[in-house]
């Protein structure tokens, strides 16, 4: 009798062990809707609070999939997918206008543990850019596909293409004319279609949404969806699906999610020199992160910021910007969700 009662009591502290040892697994995911100009005195109570709204609303959807043991990619695509389908950021429903005031979008996704990662770029008719990047490295045998030959893709993939209307946005649209009406003010006095781009505020030139996430099973991963750079031309493309640039995941070290002036961003390769400092140089995310954010690009003019995860859960949220949107949740913390450089 008492050997079974022993036999059962080391069952139950086994059983206790191991339960407190699934809660000790960390967790954690990052969120951010876009970097630049965001003063505080441009937001009424109520548009501040739908704001917070709503990216709780997103970073808290990420959260729940982790939490019931979900991975880091699928809860990083449903908070993207909830910035996608809001008409408050630069990506999906809210993205900005091209020169022709059409709308131009770019996704990209990666994985931690393998570095497999799928990206596009140029896509008109894709209602979800992120769902489309993570198609391409799922089920395509490459890393970038960009325009028509994107969608054809995502059409062999089940994705059904949308109008390119359905992204139309009045304040997007007042956004343009402003971007238009400066720039050939400027191109009148300077003679320079490139001196009166540079001429442009930095709102016309940043704006993106993404997710950094560790799962419990210990991988990382990161997104990235944008609408680009208001009064685009060209078929520009910006950082959002460049691997390496705007988004990059890798176990070993990091992953990044990035935000603002997209040729900057790519010309100093962003994303990877973060994870390289860390992986390389022994830094921690916030180190490394604030390095690249304010010594690196600030002083050559590059703003914006990033969202940075490691695979112990640590968060870190640099920006050299008047303000970010983000939010982020740790196992075990609270719901943190900033706006404002202050927060």
């Amino acid at each position: 009798m008492k050997k079974t009662l022993a036999m059962l009591t080391g069952i139950l502290l086994s059983a206790h062990s191991n339960t407190l040892l699934a809660k000790e697994v960390p967790f954690a995911i990052a969120i951010h809707g876009g970097a630049g100009t965001i003063k505080k005195e441009r937001f009424t109570p109520e548009k501040e609070a739908a704001y917070r709204a709503k990216l709780q609303e997103s970073v808290e959807a990420g959260y729940a999939i982790l939490e019931n043991g979900g991975t880091s990619l699928d809860a990083l695509t449903a908070s993207i997918n909830i910035l996608e389908n809001s008409p408050f950021f630069n990506a999906g429903k809210g993205a900005v206008y091209t020169h022709d005031e059409t709308h131009e979008m770019d996704a990209s996704i990666m994985e931690g543990k393998n570095r497999q990662a799928g990206a596009v770029a140029g896509v008109k008719h894709i209602e979800n850019p992120i769902d489309l990047a993570r198609l391409v490295m799922d089920e395509s045998v490459h890393v970038m596909l960009s325009g028509d030959g994107a969608e054809t893709f995502a059409q062999s993939q089940g994705i059904k293409l949308v109008s390119n209307n359905i992204f139309d946005t009045e304040h997007r649209y007042k956004s343009l004319q402003r971007a238009k009406a400066k720039m050939k003010k400027a191109k009148e006095t300077n003679k320079d279609y490139q001196a009166a781009h540079q001429s442009l505020a930095v709102e016309y030139k940043v704006g993106t949404v993404g997710a950094v996430a560790l799962d419990k099973y210990g991988n990382i991963a990161a997104g990235t969806s944008t609408g680009g750079m208001t009064n685009k031309r060209f078929g520009r493309i910006g950082d959002a699906p460049v691997i390496g640039a705007g988004t990059f995941a890798d176990n070993a070290s990091c992953a990044v999610s990035a935000t603002g002036h997209g040729e900057y961003f790519i010309r100093y390769n962003v994303a990877a020199d973060i994870c390289a400092r860390v992986q390389y140089q022994g830094k921690t995310i916030e180190q490394a992160g604030n390095e690249v954010i304010h010594d690196v690009l600030k002083p050559v003019g590059g703003t914006g910021g990033v969202i940075i995860i490691d695979a112990k859960g640590n968060i870190s949220l640099p920006f050299n910007t008047k303000g970010m949107y983000r939010a982020s949740k740790a196992s075990g913390q609270k719901t943190y969700v900033g706006i404002f450089k202050d927060d």
